[in-house]
């Protein structure tokens, strides 16, 4: 089993703190700007194009990543409203800053009037600099403890033992939550899935497959949605050892939303490339 012992924080004072989530998140979303620059340039288009995208995505990315997170834990803001504000303390929820992301993005570019070819080419660009994004978020992820799982009695099992580690707080919130997925009478030291290095590993393989495909898929556009349908193929499955809170007929909020982003790819990828032969 795998002992994980760090603080989550990196810094901390009264004014403001710096988690390795947000950190990480951070190095994520630069690496992913330098990449579509980088492949944009190949293309001719200007820098400053990209880069006002880009910030339109981010700050749609940032507002839907933080309001799915707070929707999945509606009770807790609901009591520590001043909370909702500390997003450099972690706590977003991906889909929404995909998702987020991608609105952001897609308005600016229509604002521009940039036309359809364009656009579906920018998110081409984006589609393997996103996963590249994600992997290096769940490094942060995997630090602080972010994502509580089922438990495990598999070698690669990990446990928290940093008593600052949100990891810590999975015990409590499978009880409350998920129907008690933990054995009856664990701690904090039971070890459970390393749910955030399985979505790592995904990830990397995504991003393997994104940079073969990238300029083998017609129409513009198709490469993000096969980014989309892979994500959501991967985060459907991992779903099942993440404790999240659980809605109905067994399913977690992300389930749903991956369903409907696998369908819709398949559906639009379907379209598009029948139409384009």
């Amino acid at each position: 089993m795998i002992k994980i012992p760090f603080h989550p924080m990196i810094f901390e004072t009264d004014i403001i703190s710096l988690s390795w989530h947000g950190f990480f998140s951070v190095i994520g979303v630069a690496v992913a700007v330098y990449m579509v620059i980088k492949q944009s340039r190949k293309d001719g288009i200007e820098d400053d194009l990209i880069f006002n995208v880009a910030s339109w995505g981010v700050i749609g990315g940032i507002i839907g990543a933080r309001l799915v997170h707070i929707l999945d834990n509606l009770d807790y803001y609901i009591d520590n409203p001043i909370n909702f504000l500390y997003i450099w303390r972690g706590g977003i929820g991906l889909w929404g800053g995909i998702l987020g992301g991608l609105l952001g993005g897609v308005l600016y570019a229509k604002f521009i009037r940039l036309d359809r070819s364009m656009i579906g080419r920018l998110m081409d660009f984006a589609a393997p600099a996103l996963l590249a994004a994600q992997a290096i978020g769940r490094i942060g992820d995997i630090i602080n403890g972010e994502h509580c799982s089922r438990a495990t009695d598999f070698f690669f099992g990990w446990y928290y033992t940093n008593p600052n580690s949100p990891g810590m707080s999975c015990i409590t919130r499978s009880e409350s939550w998920s129907n008690g997925h933990f054995p009856l009478g664990s701690d904090p030291s039971t070890p459970v899935h390393p749910a955030a290095l399985y979505e790592f590993i995904w990830d990397i393989i995504g991003l393997v497959i994104l940079v073969v495909f990238r300029n083998k898929l017609q129409p513009n556009g198709s490469l993000w949605f096969v980014y989309l349908a892979w994500y959501s193929l991967g985060r459907f499955l991992i779903q099942w050892v993440r404790l999240d809170r659980v809605y109905f007929w067994g399913l977690q909020e992300a389930h749903f939303i991956a369903i409907i982003c696998f369908v819709v790819s398949v559906i639009f990828l379907s379209v598009k490339t029948r139409r384009s032969n």
